[in-house]
């Protein structure tokens, strides 16, 4: 699924003036337009649409979750077991659940003229130069931020994917070629495996295991820091996550990137609270344990903002 945004134009509370756009005659001309309804590229422009978006979302009966502000929920009615969700298609089993893209992987090989290459080994090479790469620029940057963009959907289902979309993702403003001949490698990629996804086991264990790393200085041009983890569920994993971290204290924003996560999970009754669940963490380094008190006494004394 590809979607194109809509960014509503929302309801200004101040008094904003703009002068007057190009084309627009006028016999005075000191004279200035006052905004009853925000512009994109206005400071006051998210603001003015979340708060839109959110009556609107109140009036038709949704909940507003207090610990995702974004998330909001209402009552439905029971549709039976779901089979497909917008680009994810559910296979069920006695003791697993399926969850794969395929149907969606192949729409982008497609698309990109890629059914007859022959499939990738890998989704990146090794020892790639990417950030410092000389390459001219792309004639049309859009079908760049396209594919990254249906890319980015796909993760949902392809958590290996996740650094190499995450790398090329950087590259939207001004794409190159070979730029674009990367993200190409992740598609030929995709047609070695369209199939995969991911298998959740129906396991009474809750128990939560972690695996995390942190790779310092993986970035040539800005010398920061890029770490990473995967929560495990029994033996199923319900969430990952790739992000570019500052070059000092990575390792603890990564410890509070995790733990942020594993209040969500928490909160949105996935699975017991954390403190009664055991957490094995696999980390390649030796974590301190003032870390875990800092991030224990930051889960106690959290309030909502509004």
């Amino acid at each position: 699924m590809d979607v194109h945004n809509a960014f509503l134009h929302g309801d200004l509370e101040e008094e904003v003036y703009m002068k007057l756009p190009p084309g627009f005659r006028h016999s005075h001309l000191s004279k200035v337009c006052r905004l009853r309804k925000s512009l994109y590229g206005l400071k006051q422009a998210p603001r003015c649409w979340f708060k839109k978006l959110y009556d609107a979302l109140l009036r038709f009966g949704f909940v507003e979750s207090y610990d995702d502000y974004s998330l909001f929920s209402y009552s439905s009615k029971d549709l039976g077991r779901l089979k497909y969700f917008p680009g994810i298609e559910i296979s069920r089993g006695p003791t697993r659940m399926f969850l794969s893209q395929r149907k969606y992987a192949l729409n982008i090989i497609a698309e990109t003229g890629n059914l007859g290459s022959r499939p990738a080994a890998t989704p990146l090479e090794q020892n790639h130069q990417l950030p410092t790469v000389d390459s001219p620029l792309l004639d049309d940057p859009k079908k760049y931020c396209r594919l990254l963009g249906r890319l980015i959907y796909l993760l949902n289902t392809r958590p290996e994917l996740f650094y190499s979309v995450h790398l090329r993702s950087q590259f939207m403003q001004a794409p190159t070629l070979a730029h674009w001949e990367a993200a190409l490698r992740v598609v030929r990629y995709l047609k070695g495996s369209p199939g995969q996804g991911i298998f959740l086991h129906s396991d009474p264990d809750l128990t939560l295991t972690v695996y995390c790393d942190a790779d310092y200085d993986s970035c040539p041009l800005t010398r920061r820091s890029l770490s990473a983890f995967v929560i495990m569920l029994g033996g199923s994993p319900v969430a990952w996550k790739t992000k570019k971290q500052s070059k000092r204290s990575s390792k603890l924003k990564l410890l509070f990137d995790l733990f942020r996560s594993l209040l969500w999970l928490e909160t949105m009754s996935m699975l017991q609270p954390v403190e009664m669940v055991p957490v094995v963490t696999r980390w390649p380094v030796a974590v301190p344990v003032e870390l875990w008190s800092v991030l224990v006494l930051s889960r106690r004394t959290r309030c909502r903002r509004r």
